[in-house]
């Protein structure tokens, strides 16, 4: 990015770049600082020839849709403090108008000519007035139109330079004939620039997320709104065109995260922390009838709200008993207890907890009541009703008549297993076909978790590619899948950054790793009790001998088959764990690319097993 006559100011940020690169984990706060420090010290002075470019110009044309309320959201979040525009003191609302005159300045055709901004000698730029308080920055000083039209250019200059870097990516890796593959989110962020500026897109009462599985005992809580679907296809899915379009100018291919999001979504309550208490939306209701039709002896208050007696709370608590009972519950006369209004949600426990002392004795009573509040069969929505997921875990449950239990486990199979699933195809069908006509990328689904029987074959009809984890088996009567049995399209990979690696996984359950050595690698006797390069080494041929159309890795399992060049710690190989809502990305290679192409043996080794594969 840096013209010649900023050179120096690039040279100096070279002990900072050699700090950061050093650490074992990426510091993404650090990164960020000196990046954009550097970035306001040379955008001054090379504004003027980058807003005068053609190229420039073409590329604010294209994007200016999302361009200019992008960059004045920025601008606005950087000066109250906060992205959360319910809280600022003006412009919460989007307003075209206002909008057009803040945008019509540096950086917009329309826009006037320049002006410097001052540097301060820490090298910020200071296009903002200081803040005297947080509470003066909330209220949102006003700034003058010419700091103003700089501090939105910025933004303007930010993304041009990125769009360029990205483009200059692919045409390089194309040249090398490469093909890219991208990614799309599921979700946005809820004081995100595409809620403050389309709210009527998005559900922000409700937080999209995962029911539980596997991997996350309780669901996954995402913190993302929701789609307004039926709004979203008044004008033909627009905003997800537009999106796709933009994936296209660097691109071949792209993963949709979480296509199932579209035949129907995991919605959580605003008021709730888990992913537990969530149902799927849309989808078809229980009513009353229907549990009448069904001779279920239906209470209203016992199977909707939580179910709490002294032995439940003694299972959950123990010694701690005494203390739930004072602080957080009131008693009825039938001996059934309710939380206090006050405690009556995930939410508000958790922010009772979040004022005190962190403790392991307040972390457990956090999580017991946690688990009060969601130990319930049915939630409630519109005078009708939706199944807990998992609600023959439950006590709640547990303690009903056998005959009641019986009635309601044969309704739940067939509330999540049979009545919904032509509606969530239909759904499904109104959506996808759209979309996957507004580009000639090719598109791959991840279709991963509680997947719907209809999914794999309006996928199919499609054309869209599916994801096959070998681990996670799409077959309820299978513990593994099998990558000799994957569909041309498809994508087969061992592992993805949401869970461990191979190696990771060969030491989280032996007796299941031990049937997968017997049974799938077809190998006698005991399995090592690490992933051994050999076993990690097997994994990966099954894989790219798949009739799948890709076979796809982690570096790290590549990386896995050699004992010289894999981490010496296998947990350090992870990337994300989904169970922990807040978890921190920092994983980062521990190699450089100097080094790996060095690795004479390892690289050899690889391509045999490619071209062996025929790949």
């Amino acid at each position: 990015v840096a013209n010649v006559k900023n050179k120096k100011l690039l040279a100096a940020l070279e002990p900072e770049r050699r700090r950061l690169n050093a650490l074992e984990t990426v510091d993404y706060e650090a990164v960020m600082k000196a990046k954009l420090g550097f970035i306001r010290q040379i955008f001054p002075s090379q504004k003027a020839a980058a807003f005068r470019s053609r190229d420039y110009r073409k590329f604010f044309a294209d994007n200016r849709h999302w361009l200019e309320p992008y960059a004045v959201f920025c601008y606005w979040r950087d000066r109250y403090g906060t992205p959360d525009f319910n809280q600022w003191a003006a412009h919460r609302r989007y307003r075209p108008d206002e909008i057009a005159a803040l945008a019509a300045g540096w950086g917009s055709p329309r826009g006037v000519r320049g002006s410097t901004t001052p540097i301060t000698p820490r090298g910020e730029a200071t296009d903002e007035p200081p803040r005297k308080s947080e509470a003066t920055a909330r209220e949102g000083a006003r700034p003058t139109k010419r700091n103003a039209h700089d501090g939105i250019a910025l933004h303007y200059f930010i993304q041009y330079h990125l769009h360029r870097q990205l483009k200059e990516a692919a045409a390089y890796a194309h040249g090398l004939g490469i093909i890219l593959k991208g990614d799309i989110a599921i979700g946005v962020h809820r004081h995100g620039a595409d809620v403050w500026q389309e709210p009527e897109l998005f559900h922000t009462d409700m937080l999209a997320g995962a029911p539980p599985d596997a991997f996350a005992a309780k669901g996954q809580n995402w913190s993302l709104p929701t789609y307004n679907w039926p709004r979203m296809k008044q004008d033909g899915f627009v905003w997800w065109k537009r999106r796709f379009e933009q994936m296209s100018n660097y691109f071949d291919a792209f993963r949709i995260d979480h296509i199932l999001g579209f035949f129907r979504i995991w919605s959580i309550p605003a008021h709730a922390v888990e992913g537990i208490l969530g149902r799927f939306v849309p989808a078809i209701p229980v009513e009353e009838d229907e549990l009448a039709a069904r001779r279920l002896a239906f209470d209203r208050l016992r199977f909707t709200r939580p179910f709490i007696t002294d032995a439940i709370l003694a299972e959950i608590f123990g010694p701690d008993t005494g203390i739930v009972h004072r602080d957080f519950l009131d008693a009825n006369a039938s001996g059934i207890y309710s939380l206090k209004p006050e405690f009556a949600t995930q939410r508000q426990v958790d922010n009772h907890f979040a004022a005190l002392e962190k403790s392991e004795r307040n972390a457990k009573l956090k999580i017991g009541l946690f688990d009060l509040i969601s130990n319930v069969i049915l939630f409630e929505a519109e005078g009708k009703f939706h199944f807990r997921f998992g609600m023959g875990q439950t006590t709640s449950f547990k303690y009903l008549p056998p005959e009641t239990q019986t009635k309601l486990k044969a309704l739940y199979m067939d509330y999540f297993f049979r009545r919904q699933d032509d509606f969530w195809r239909k759904e499904a069908m109104q959506k996808l076909p759209a979309l996957k006509r507004a580009t000639n990328m090719l598109v791959c689904g991840e279709d991963l978790g509680f997947v719907p029987a209809c999914v794999p074959e309006a996928m199919r009809q499609l054309g869209l590619l599916s994801l096959e984890v070998q681990r996670m088996p799409k077959e309820l009567d299978r513990e593994f899948s099998r990558p000799a049995d994957a569909p041309y399209l498809s994508v087969v990979t061992p592992s993805s950054h949401d869970m461990s690696t191979i190696r990771g996984w060969w030491e989280e359950d032996r007796s299941l790793t031990q049937k997968f050595f017997n049974q799938e690698l077809g190998l006698p006797g005991e399995a090592p009790p690490q992933g051994e390069p050999w076993i990690v080494s097997a994994v990966i041929r099954q894989h790219l001998a798949s009739p799948a159309m890709w076979s796809i890795f982690q570096l790290q399992d590549l990386l896995g088959m050699d004992a010289g060049l894999r981490r010496e710690d296998v947990a350090a190989e992870r990337i994300n764990v989904p169970a922990i809502p807040n978890y921190y990305w920092r994983y980062r290679m521990h190699l450089t690319l100097e080094r790996l192409q060095k690795a004479d043996s390892f690289n050899a080794e690889l391509r045999r097993l490619v071209e062996q594969s025929g790949r």
